[in-house]
């Protein structure tokens, strides 16, 4: 693979290899057009077509167009050129649709942020991404951005834009005000469907957050896994929870509607009431989300006694997925196929699931099907080949690869020599092309010398009858260097205790050494925003612990 460094339009560094960007294309990998392409053919040939609903309101292909071409023209008003890099800040509202079509009509780079991040970070990710905008609600789930980013703004270039939405703008630009600066005849200049769409950064659990680069080719090839794998057509309609400045609210809400022809219902705030209802109303067809989507669906359908009948499938991911779970989804839905499925910010997509309910068992106890993707195990540490059946960490090559991360530095270790990402994942080979993830590599317990990984353990105590939650991390411990420390929320009104737990994986047969030796009743986990367990957050907590008790020690 002969990758080198190339100079993007926007100023980034990026992987890039022109052999296989030619195979790709010729393949239909990359589908060489933007959303702005894919719009223009979907207005010429069914204007009226909804494509988005925010809450209760549609918007047609022709009104989206529109939108999304004033907004453009009054950016390059105002001076943005190709490259130039624009963040918005936004809960799941068509605004953020609109901005991306801009974006691709002016050839700017996106910068999505998470609205639960603050000051601190939002400020890195200003700076780090270069942008020279954001968009941002005035107040939202009674926070005021307003200030924050008035707080921020001496860390910030002097001429940094600041565009409020749906809100007073304060002292700041009205998003509508600026989409009535745009002139007729102002041109656009488009873009380079190789050059950099996107800059999203990593949730930064562990050290610094990286900004992962993506084209427009590479992020919208993940669109064409679900195409072919679950045969979606124009007729589909997916409902996105999961937030638009998340790999998957962007690929659902921002990329689909336009390179399928999908319509996206979108939902700003998380109500599993509201949601259900949504999906009945709207008769959405599939969902991909995270465990905490999926898990609020099913208890409201348990609670109403209410199936969903056009509900044909639940691909769900981002967070760590019960098998049982899936299990239930496949009792409570009998028209649907659910399934884990797995990717990250990097490759957003290495498994499709499963499409067939025929096929629920492996969607269960799998990862999912791999799909228009290659992905390999290896020694975590030598990264030599696993021999058939044993753990190893995940690397993988697909067209919806990154092209590197914005600081080139990041690049150093994260690809092998064949331009394999390394997905710091480590993970089983079931028959030949489904793959399971046992865990985190970053999260192993190296209990006395020996390689411990908490997702098998984890998986075994979700059945626990009076656990409802777990997340088992490494706690130092001076006899065995670590020791595996179980972080439990009880199921409402039970005990949980260490030896319930240890007799519990005792009778399934589980090796001993594997048995949490440490066990803290919580209320509840630190999550990311869309549900994944902060265990950098528990490990520093078991680590608080075990100094604490040296500490009382003689």
């Amino acid at each position: 693979m002969a990758v080198s460094m190339k100079r993007d339009v926007s100023g980034w560094m990026v992987r890039w290899d022109e052999a296989r960007a030619a195979r790709l294309k010729g393949e239909g990998a990359w589908a060489d057009k933007t959303i702005a392409d894919y719009l223009a053919d979907i207005v010429r040939d069914t204007p009226d077509k909804v494509l988005v609903t925010d809450r209760d309101r549609d918007f047609t292909a022709r009104r989206l167009w529109d939108r999304g071409e004033k907004l453009a023209r009054a950016l390059v008003q105002r001076g943005y050129k190709p490259g130039d890099t624009l963040s918005f800040q936004l809960p799941n509202w068509v605004e953020a649709v609109e901005i991306n079509l801009a974006a691709a009509m002016a050839g700017l780079v996106l910068n999505p942020i998470v609205p639960i991040y603050r000051g601190s970070e939002v400020g890195f990710m200003l700076k780090d991404s270069r942008s020279r905008l954001i968009f941002i609600p005035g107040s939202y789930r009674k926070y005021d951005y307003r200030e924050m980013i008035a707080g921020i703004a001496p860390e910030l270039r002097a001429d940094f834009d600041v565009i409020v939405v749906r809100d007073d703008p304060g002292g700041f630009a009205g998003y509508e005000a600026l989409i009535a600066e745009a002139r007729d005849d102002t041109d656009l200049p488009g873009a380079d469907p190789d050059a950099i769409k996107m800059i999203m950064y990593t949730s930064g659990t562990t050290g610094r957050a990286k900004g992962v680069l993506h084209s427009h080719n590479s992020l919208q090839a993940e669109n064409r896994c679900r195409l072919t794998h679950l045969a979606l057509t124009p007729d589909d309609i997916m409902l996105n929870p999961s937030p638009v400045t998340h790999v998957t609210g962007t690929l659902y809400s921002l990329c689909i509607p336009f390179t399928c022809g999908v319509r996206t219902v979108m939902l700003d705030t998380w109500d599993a009431q509201v949601a259900f209802d949504m999906m009945r109303d709207e008769r959405v067809t599939g969902i991909v989300a995270a465990t905490i989507f999926l898990r609020g669906f099913v208890d409201v359908a348990k609670e109403r006694g209410e199936t969903p009948p056009d509900l044909r499938f639940f691909l769900c991911g981002g967070a760590q997925v019960p098998p049982e779970l899936i299990r239930e989804a496949a009792r409570i839905f009998p028209n649907c196929v659910p399934s884990r499925i797995y990717g990250s910010t990097e490759v957003p997509c290495i498994t499709a699931g499963v499409n067939t309910r025929d096929n629920i068992d492996m969607g269960a106890n799998t990862d999912g099907q791999i799909w228009l993707a290659e992905a390999r195990l290896v020694d975590p540490v030598t990264g030599a080949p696993v021999a058939a059946g044993e753990e190893g960490e995940i690397v993988a090559n697909a067209p919806q690869m990154l092209l590197g991360y914005a600081r080139v530095e990041d690049n150093d270790d994260a690809f092998d020599e064949e331009g394999y990402f390394h997905m710091g994942d480590l993970g089983k080979l079931v028959g030949e092309d489904y793959i399971t993830v046992t865990g985190r590599k970053k999260d192993l317990i190296i209990r006395a010398g020996e390689n411990l990984s908490p997702k098998e353990v984890e998986d075994i105590l979700y059945n626990h009858p009076n656990i409802a939650d777990i997340s088992i991390v490494a706690m130092p411990d001076k006899r065995t260097g670590e020791k595996a420390a179980a972080f439990v929320v009880p199921a409402e009104g039970k005990t949980v205790t260490l030896e319930s737990i240890a007799a519990y994986l005792i009778d399934y047969g589980t090796a001993k050494q594997k048995i949490p030796e440490w066990l803290e009743i919580v209320d509840d986990f630190p999550r990311t925003s869309v549900g994944k367990v902060r265990k950098d957050l528990l490990r520093k907590r078991a680590r608080d612990i075990y100094e604490a008790q040296s500490e009382q020690k003689p």
